[in-house]
Order: structure tokens, then C-alpha cells, then sequence
């Protein structure tokens, strides 16, 4: 239970006690805390053990029949004790990570209004625009380190789930704590009701969220703004994480606030640099530079802006220019290859749009039409990448001509869930002769191949932003830099087991997932001291600052905190 003096301070009793799922241990109060809190008599007589506890409620979980109700499951169990929440999801994080997280978390998101149990977070509410101070305040912790704000328009590849959306931002902090030890009690979810244009959701009589069309223009700028500067009153200090926004949004709220507020889109930032650690592994593994591939990207939206951009970040630090960088790159979306001459593309495409003239010499199946199959004949990439949330997208044909032009293609196909995914290993590996080195973003199972089991390495944010977050949170960093999240790519590089065994998955286990965290947060925390944005002057206390920071659920002993009338 810790030393002596490793003891917390309680004010609470009875029933308020049991109420609050940060400091609830359950059957697990010993019989003194019982007697000193007014617990006697209100728990069965026997005082459990943490491993009884764990087998009980891991029987429990067993016994539920769908992903759905065992996510139920866990966060009612969240809600009641977090500190044994977080003990039973850390030793079973393989089997339960996807459960909390995609990609069962998208099923909750649909279903939010209907499976609804008891609030979580802070609901930001058009409807409530001139009273955000108010809402804020309403926060359990004043102490806020982190948040996780989302407004609900593009969640996973699912599309506009309106205030089910406070699903990904409860989930992200979960794996805060999880991942990389950030403490519960600092951490705060937040969606940003703005109305939604699903229609199903706008009909359903349960739905809890504001009954609007969701506010564009400047109505809603205005109520961001208004948003950031009430953060930035409540909670000078804080980190805060954009979560599937729009496209439209996601690249240009962050670009407006980097400055003003300590924050990152880990869309665009996390998933970047999560690829390009899986992207460093593999060049290592088949012994290229990274600034030697031809880069195909299937899908032009935020992830894959931000993938581009961190490749290109990558190959400069090798030594090449970027624009040669850029040029390494082809960006393909629903209309075909992105050019300089299509008119409406964002700012984000065109600075990856290829010339015009590159395609006179090209062969097209249909001269009037540019798509994946004519980029991959044409280019013979050595990495593929999806982000389209496009199931199947990656076809046979598609995968043998990139096959037959590369010996180890590199296959990454990241959309998530697990059913928007643009191939399945299975068939990856089988078009490709088992040569193909493979990432995804959702849990995939072990294919066998003939004699041999390889493992399928999930390309998973979890092993980016928490260590991200840990390592700007222990520095006291003013700011996120896009070199913060090049470190943390070339941290998480270096515990890929395929560097030590070519068959073997890019990325780690996820039992390994805090010691990563915390090599991610010494990394960023070491970037920010190098850039001037911390004040810990020497790695000896930056070290020390993030083990500080680091969580580990536990109970510990409590001690009755009186009020002065009872001394």
C-alpha cells in the first residue's frame, strides 16, 4: 500500500465516498477505512483483495456476449472505481484496448444516446455560446492538465455523430492515463455541441444532443474563439488536443491556435508521426533511407496531410531538400490524382498536387481520368498508404503491380474501423508473396503463412500522443512543435521488434505501450528544452519530471481529512 507517509487526504464519507470513482475502492476498504469513513455495514463483510477483485470483474466481463456491452461494461465500471478500471484494462490492455478505443469505440459513438449511463466530461453547447465561462466552471478539477475537445463531425470514418462524439475525447484520456500514466483527476473531455447534419440522429427521438443543423462560418469561428479564450482563462496552462474535426477545420483551427494555446491535432500530428515511426522501422528493416521511397497516399484529408508532412519533416533531417521531399509524394483521392491544375482543392492538397505535365507521358487506362491503379503503374511506389476510409480500396490488381515493381512493398492500410479498412492483411500478404511489410490501423489478427505466424503491427496514435502529452505536461512546454512529434516518430522507431527479426511486427506489443510512452516523452521533453520552450534546464530533471507525472493505478492508504469544529 506504500510507505508510511504515501497516504491521501479524504473528506468524504458514506455513500459519497462509494460515489466517487476516483477514490472508491470498493470491497477493497479495509476494515479501518470502514470504520473511520462510515463505510461499516454499508459493503459485504469480507475485504476483498486487488486480485480478487480483478478475477471478479474480469469473470463479469467474460460473460457479456457483444463488443458493445463489454464496452458498457467497462465504462460503468470507469464511472464507478477508475483506479480498478485502470488496473484491469492495463493487464488485459491486447484483449480490452480495443474495446475502449477503436474500433469498437465508433459502435458506442453511433449508439450514444441510447446507451447512455451517466455523463462524463463537459458538453459545450451552441445553444449556451455566451455562458462558456459558466460551463467550465462546472469542471470536476480545477487543475485541468490536459483536454481532449472534439466537435463530433468526423468521427473515425464514420462522418457526423453530433454529441455521441464525447465518446473519442473520453476514450483519448483513457489511454492518456493508460498509456502514459497521465492522472485521471487531470484530465478533461470536451465536445463542442454545435448541432448535426445526420439526419438519422436529428429524428431519433432519444437523441441527447442540441436538435440544429450543425453552425458553420463564421457563427461557428465565432463560438471556437469564444471557446479557446475561455480555456485559456480557466486553464492558462492546459494541453489541448483537437480530435476529429472535419477536414475544412481540422488543419486551419490548429494552424490559428498552435501559437496562442499549447495544443496538437493528433489527426493530423499524432497520425503522422505514428506512420512515420512504423515508415523509419521498415526502411531500417530492408535497408533504405527514408528519403529513398515513392510514397502513394490514398486519401487527401487531414490524416493524410499530416502523414505528408512528417515524411517530408523525416527525409529533411536525412539531408534532402523539401521540395525534393514534396516530390517523393502522390496524393490520391476519390476525384483521382491530385494536380496543380484542379481548381477548389485546399491549400493542404495543392501543396502536394503534382504538375500536369507529369502526366503526358504517363499511360491511363482512361485519358480523362487519373485514379489509383493508373499512379501505381506509373510511379511503382514503394510505400502504399490509405487513409481513405474506403473499405477494399486496395485491390489485387492494385497490390500485384505494386508487388511486382518493389521486392519489399510497404503496405499501410490506416483507416479505421476495422471496417473501413482498404485491405486486410490476409490478402496483403497473399498477393504479395508474404513479402509485403505491413501496418494497420485496426487490430488485425496473425496471419499464417504456410509454416510461419507473422504478426500484424498496429499503426496505433496510443504509441504517439500519450507520450506526446506526458513529456510536454512533466516539461512545462509553452508549445507543440512539429519537431516534438519527429523525436517522438524516432523514439517509438527504435522498439519495433521487425528491427531485430525481419517477419516480426513494426510495431510493439501494446503491454510495452508505457515504457514507449515514457521514451516518447523523454524525447519530446528533450526537444522542447533544445528548442527553449521549457524551463528544466538538464535531461537528469526532465526525467525525473516525467516520473513524477507518471500514474500507476494503486490504492493507497486514506486518511479522514477533519474539518477544524472536529479538532
Amino acid at each position: 500500500m506504500g510507505s508510511e507517509d504515501d497516504y491521501v487526504e479524504v473528506s468524504l464519507t458514506g455513500h459519497e465516498l462509494l460515489d466517487n470513482p476516483l477514490l472508491n475502492k470498493g470491497t477493497a476498504f479495509p476494515e479501518d477505512e470502514r470504520r473511520e469513513f462510515g463505510l461499516f455495514g454499508l459493503l459485504p463483510p469480507h475485504v476483498a483483495t486487488v486480485d480478487e477483485q480483478l478475477a471478479r470483474t474480469y469473470g463479469n466481463y467474460k460473460m457479456k456476449n457483444s463488443d458493445l456491452e463489454r464496452f458498457i461494461f467497462l465504462v460503468a465500471m470507469q464511472d464507478r472505481n477508475e483506479t480498478l478500471f485502470y488496473m484491469l484494462v492495463q493487464q488485459h490492455i491486447t484483449e480490452m484496448m480495443p474495446v475502449i478505443y477503436t474500433p469498437v469505440v465508433g459502435l458506442a459513438c453511433q449508439t450514444y444516446s441510447r446507451i447512455y449511463r451517466r455523463p462524463r466530461g463537459i458538453y459545450v453547447s451552441y445553444q449556451y455560446k455566451d455562458e462558456i465561462d459558466t460551463v467550465l466552471a462546472n469542471a470536476p478539477n480545477p487543475n485541468t492538465e490536459v483536454i481532449v475537445v472534439t466537435d463530433g463531425e468526423r468521427i473515425l470514418g464514420l462522418g457526423d455523430l453530433g454529441v455521441g462524439g464525447i465518446g473519442i475525447p473520453v476514450g483519448k484520456l483513457a489511454l492518456y492515463t493508460l498509456c502514459a500514466g497521465i492522472p485521471p483527476a487531470s484530465t478533461l473531455p470536451i465536445i463542442l455541441d454545435v448541432g448535426t447534419d445526420n439526419k438519422d440522429l436529428l429524428a431519433d427521438p432519444l437523441y441527447l444532443g442540441w436538435r440544429h443543423e450543425r453552425v458553420r462560418g463564421q457563427d461557428y469561428d465565432d463560438f471556437i474563439d469564444a471557446f479557446i479564450k475561455a480555456v485559456m482563462r480557466r486553464f492558462p496552462t492546459v494541453l489541448l488536443q483537437w480530435e476529429d474535426f472535419a477536414k475544412s477545420n481540422a488543419s486551419r483551427l490548429l494552424n490559428r491556435y498552435r501559437d496562442r494555446l499549447c495544443s496538437f491535432n493528433d489527426d493530423i500530428q499524432g497520425t503522422g508521426a505514428v506512420t512515420v515511426a512504423g515508415l523509419i522501422a521498415a526502411s531500417r528493416v530492408i535497408g533504405k533511407r527514408m528519403s529513398d521511397h515513392r510514397v502513394v497516399m490514398f486519401g487527401a484529408g487531414s490524416a493524410a496531410n499530416g502523414i505528408s508532412d512528417q515524411i517530408v519533416a523525416a527525409m529533411m533531417i536525412e539531408g534532402t531538400a523539401e521540395l525534393e521531399a514534396r516530390s517523393r509524394i502522390w496524393l490520391v483521392d476519390k476525384h483521382g490524382l491530385v494536380t496543380a491544375s484542379r481548381e477548389g482543392s485546399e491549400e493542404t492538397k495543392q501543396k502536394y498536387a503534382r504538375p500536369q505535365a507529369e502526366l503526358t507521358s504517363w499511360k491511363l487506362q482512361n485519358s480523362s481520368y487519373c485514379g489509383l491503379g493508373d499512379v501505381v503503374h506509373n510511379v511503382s511506389p514503394t510505400v502504399l498508404i490509405g487513409t481513405s476510409a474506403q473499405p477494399g480500396l486496395f485491390t489485387e490488381a492494385v497490390v500485384r503491380e505494386m508487388a511486382s515493381r518493389t521486392e519489399r512493398p510497404i503496405i499501410f492500410p490506416l483507416s479505421n474501423p476495422t471496417s473501413k479498412s482498404e485491405a486486410v492483411p490476409s490478402d496483403l500478404l497473399k498477393w504479395t508473396d508474404g513479402r509485403a511489410l505491413i501496418a494497420t490501423g485496426s487490430p488485425f489478427l496473425p496471419v499464417q503463412m504456410g509454416s510461419e505466424q507473422i504478426d500484424i503491427g498496429q499503426c496505433n496514435n496510443a504509441f504517439i500522443f500519450p507520450g506526446v502529452g506526458l513529456g510536454v505536461v512533466a516539461s512545462k512546454a509553452r508549445r507543440v512543435t512539429e519537431s516534438m512529434f519527429v523525436a517522438a516518430a524516432k523514439a517509438l522507431a527504435e522498439f519495433s521488434p521487425a528491427l531485430s527479426d525481419s517477419k516480426a511486427a513494426l510495431f510493439p506489443a501494446l503491454e510495452t505501450v508505457r515504457e514507449v510512452s515514457k521514451a516518447v516523452a523523454l524525447a519530446v521533453a528533450a526537444e522542447a528544452r533544445r528548442s527553449g520552450l521549457t524551463e528544466l534546464i538538464d535531461a537528469g530533471q526532465l526525467e525525473r519530471a516525467i516520473e513524477a507525472k507518471m500514474w500507476t493505478p494503486r490504492y493507497v492508504p486514506y486518511r479522514r481529512k477533519r474539518t477544524l469544529a472536529e479538532y
